[in-house]
């Protein structure tokens, strides 16, 4: 078998996308006969600054021989609209089977969801396998291109996205979409797909808002219930579709880190426990600081997280929690939280038994006495609190989610759920 990686060939200016291309090439390959067993779209670290929103990158899976590969994806690559100065496509093209890449394609890819590379390192690996390449600029789609080669021995957890595009000449246009036929449509078919709307903010999150090909995406563990949805949606005319294998919604850009050892650029799953009450900010934004005896992070919910943030400003101090995130300047970006243990009491100042008025402060550790009354305290009592949040997990809603972050809908969490719909 050979594997096509692409990435890059996305332009902020004219629309193009590395998803458009890649189905157009792997519609290529099996016009001329060859057969493609599968086409990915990776998500790769969504902290590298030199991306695209969503950080996409490309691999066709097919019978097609390395060099006819290697010749349908030049033509694509110079067909594509990739004039921008931001633009460096790129393409790798190897021969072997996609369970058998080699081990150190394998962790490239693996590293690239959750770290950096570097070009020449791309290059320098791809020359060791003796696979194919391609480039345009200085050549930095070559990293998201190997990665993809490699991804799908590097992962084990796969979803589907099933996506729809344009016709060219609506590319950058308002889409005409039936609001109504989508929310039906995402009803019917929840939980198998999900995050094709958000009900809550009335939005239809599988639909984007940028000047690129794709008319809707529609995202799921089924590939036959997505593309189920995308029959039920009413709309413009549909030039051509793809069912993409992705690792969206599978937290792969995860990983265990500490309070201490959160680096900026990476995204962790993290443990502490709240040091003070949440602060709403300038823009609405909710800050809150994770802590240990010794270190402190502090952690955001940013304003477009929506009702998430009430999730946050319902935490107090002692709370212990696990957060997952992006860290950035310091910061760690919410994208979902676990409540590990909830503070269920606090120490408050007695009331006197016989009036029912607050005691006051006798004096320095004399404890609290009623003047009225001549009762007295030895010092603060427990008094329950009622809390808004129960033990588990919590998530920012479907219209914040990033392609990657696993909604808690699809399961395999290690406590109790409260998915956002």
């Amino acid at each position: 078998m050979t594997l096509v990686g692409l990435d890059d060939t996305d332009s902020r200016e004219l629309g193009m996308c590395t998803t458009y291309v890649a189905a157009r090439l792997a519609d290529r390959l099996q016009s001329r006969g060859h057969d493609v067993e599968r086409t990915l779209l990776v998500r790769l670290n969504p902290a590298v600054e030199h991306k695209t929103r969503g950080n996409a990158a490309l691999a066709i899976h097919t019978e097609a021989d390395p060099e006819t590969a290697l010749a349908a994806a030049r033509e694509e690559l110079e067909r594509a609209e990739t004039d921008d100065s931001r633009t460096n496509p790129g393409a790798v093209v190897a021969d072997c089977d996609p369970d058998s890449v080699p081990g150190t394609v394998a962790d490239f890819a693996r590293d690239a969801v959750r770290d950096f590379h570097d070009i020449e390192d791309a290059r320098a690996l791809a020359d060791e396998h003796a696979f194919e390449t391609l480039s345009r600029g200085n050549g930095r789609g070559l990293i998201g291109a190997l990665a993809a080669v490699g991804a799908w021995r590097a992962f084990d957890d796969w979803t589907y996205e099933h996506i729809a595009y344009r016709e060219r000449d609506r590319w950058g246009s308002e889409r005409d979409v039936d609001l109504d036929s989508v929310f039906a449509a995402a009803e019917d078919a929840y939980p198998d797909a999900w995050d094709t709307v958000d009900r809550v903010e009335g939005e239809a999150v599988c639909v984007p808002h940028t000047p690129c090909p794709i008319l809707y995406g529609i995202r799921g563990d089924d590939p036959a219930v997505c593309q189920r949805v995308a029959a039920d949606i009413e709309s413009e005319s549909v030039a051509r579709e793809h069912l993409f294998v992705t690792n969206q919604g599978t937290d792969a850009h995860l990983r265990d880190g500490t309070i201490a050892g959160a680096g900026n650029g990476r995204t962790y799953r993290v443990d502490g426990e709240v040091v003070g009450p949440p602060e709403t900010r300038e823009g609405g934004h909710v800050f809150l600081t994770l802590g240990n005896d010794e270190e402190r992070l502090t952690c955001a919910a940013f304003e477009p997280t929506k009702r998430f943030r009430d999730r946050v400003r319902a935490l107090r101090a002692g709370d212990e929690l696990t957060v997952c995130g992006e860290v950035s300047s310091g910061t760690l970006k919410l994208e979902k939280f676990a409540v590990r243990d909830l503070m269920t009491t606090e120490q408050v100042t007695p009331d006197c038994p016989e009036c029912g008025r607050s005691m006051k402060s006798a004096g320095r550790n004399q404890g609290y006495r009623c003047r009225d009354c001549g009762t007295s305290a030895d010092g603060k009592v427990e008094q329950s609190i009622e809390r808004d949040l129960e033990a588990g997990w919590y998530e920012v809603p479907p219209c914040a989610r990033r392609h990657i972050s696993k909604p808690l809908v699809r399961g395999g969490f290690d406590d109790v759920v409260h998915p956002e719909r």
